[in-house]
């Protein structure tokens, strides 16, 4: 929490909080519609200040944080985590999948119906 200032770069401060790991993967998700401000598509230059509510959507999962302090430099993980307060709801259980059949190593290749045993695991 190096600069102490009343707002920030969107793109820098998703940089510095470490939902991105360059800036400019931050700026080309901000530019592509994945990061709103308040319920508003924010571009990179976009004003972000303590107290704001970001969406982010990385590659792999949704985010809802709220802004509570700012950083204009990358530190390290507690203090990025410092930065904001995640909102995010927690994601539904996941179903308990079977485990797939048992074959000794150096058992060979599986025959035919073993294979579409675990194709129909699988689902294909």
């Amino acid at each position: 929490m190096s600069g102490i200032a009343a707002s920030l770069r969107v793109d820098k401060w998703l940089w510095a909080a470490r939902f991105f790991k360059t800036r400019s993967l931050a700026a080309a998700a901000c530019a592509g519609g994945k990061v709103d401000v308040n319920d508003e598509a924010a571009k990179p230059a976009k004003a972000v200040r303590a107290g704001d509510l970001l969406r982010i959507t990385l590659p792999r999962d949704k985010r809802i944080v709220k802004v509570l302090a700012l950083a204009d430099t990358r530190g390290p993980a507690p203090v990025a985590r410092a930065l904001y307060d995640d909102l995010t709801p927690p994601a539904p259980p996941r179903g308990r999948r079977a485990p797939p059949p048992y074959r000794p190593p150096g058992a060979g290749r599986p025959t035919k119906r073993e294979r579409r045993e675990l194709q129909r695991l699988r689902g294909w």
